[in-house]
């Protein structure tokens, strides 16, 4: 097995995908953030209200700006025009789990814009709330499932 984006010599590249056969990709990622009781005593039914604003309601549009800036950020990802990036923030007790799902027809897979989606989310509700309390944790970043391309990815 050897890593895609290396060369023969071991040196980065980006992975050739010109002679690949366009098909719909899509990718879900997931991020969990736990929220201490000082956060999350303001939870205003789905929405967290903080002296920012509307905490989820920013985290998804900083979420879908990133993924469509994917290979900005990451230097060997392609830049793909995304069909759809939709990203859902769950909370169960104090943890808030952000869903982030995109799809796209070409010739490479999304998991990366997924992935990038879902941690940019958590991160913008870190930077909304680290003024009421810095015990925020950011875990659990992780892809879901991938399908499309080579070959599907469902996580256990």
């Amino acid at each position: 097995m050897s890593f895609s984006h290396l060369d023969k010599s071991n040196n980065p590249r980006m992975v050739d995908v010109g002679g690949k056969q366009a098909t719909r990709r899509a990718a879900r990622a997931q991020a969990i953030v736990h929220l201490p009781d000082a956060v999350a005593s303001l939870l205003q039914g789905d929405e967290l209200m903080s002296p920012k604003g509307p905490v989820f309601q920013t985290a998804v549009i900083a979420g879908t700006m990133a993924a469509k800036k994917t290979s900005e950020l990451i230097p060997l990802c392609h830049p793909i025009g995304l069909d759809s990036c939709d990203i859902d923030i769950s909370v169960q007790g104090n943890e808030a789990t952000i869903e982030a799902k995109c799809s796209v027809e070409h010739r490479t897979g999304v998991e990366m814009e997924a992935l990038t989606a879902a941690t940019v989310a958590a991160l913008t509700i870190y930077d909304m709330c680290k003024g009421l309390s810095r015990e925020i944790r950011i875990k659990d970043i992780r892809l879901l499932d991938k399908t499309g391309g080579k070959e599907d990815y469902h996580a256990s």
